[in-house]
């Protein structure tokens, strides 16, 4: 597949398998603090695979960018999220293909389906990450692997 012929794709690693469902009950600093070091260990990762991969995406003319994002401020608040995401542009800047992986949400869930705000019988749970590190960058280097090949066919 040529470049010019790659439509923008979002890949959202949202399988319920590779999560671990946490109901607010179950909210102790040592998740809180489980959390923090997923993500600060994620963040260093992706760091570290930009540096190594950005070089390669430039010769191309490409732009691969990294980041983690992160969405209110307390892990335990509703409305709290935390994801790594990886992104190549092309010269112009527009988006070519997009990578993100939910770390943590902490969310109302009525009926099994989120709701933005408490309501009488909503229950406040949190989804994390069930996968390590080495996982994840693995991961991303098939990601990345799978990405050269479509662009060198």
């Amino acid at each position: 597949m040529r470049l010019a012929n790659l439509h923008i794709f979002c890949l959202f690693l949202m399988r319920e398998d590779v999560f671990m469902k946490y109901f607010h009950r179950t909210f102790t600093s040592e998740l809180k603090g489980k959390i923090h070091s997923i993500e600060k260990e994620l963040k260093e990762q992706i760091e570290k695979f930009l540096r190594e991969n950005k070089a390669a995406f430039s010769k191309k003319g490409l732009k691969l960018e990294a980041e983690l994002n992160q969405e209110g401020r307390d892990v335990f608040q509703p409305g709290y999220s935390s994801s790594i995401s990886l992104g190549i542009s092309d010269k112009r800047g527009d988006l070519i293909d997009l990578k993100i992986i939910k770390i943590w949400e902490c969310e109302y869930f009525f009926l099994g389906m989120p709701v933005s705000k408490k309501i009488p019988g909503s229950k406040l749970f949190g989804e994390l990450l069930d996968e390590s590190s080495q996982e994840i960058t693995t991961e991303l280097e098939q990601w990345i692997a799978e990405f050269w090949d479509e662009l060198t066919n």
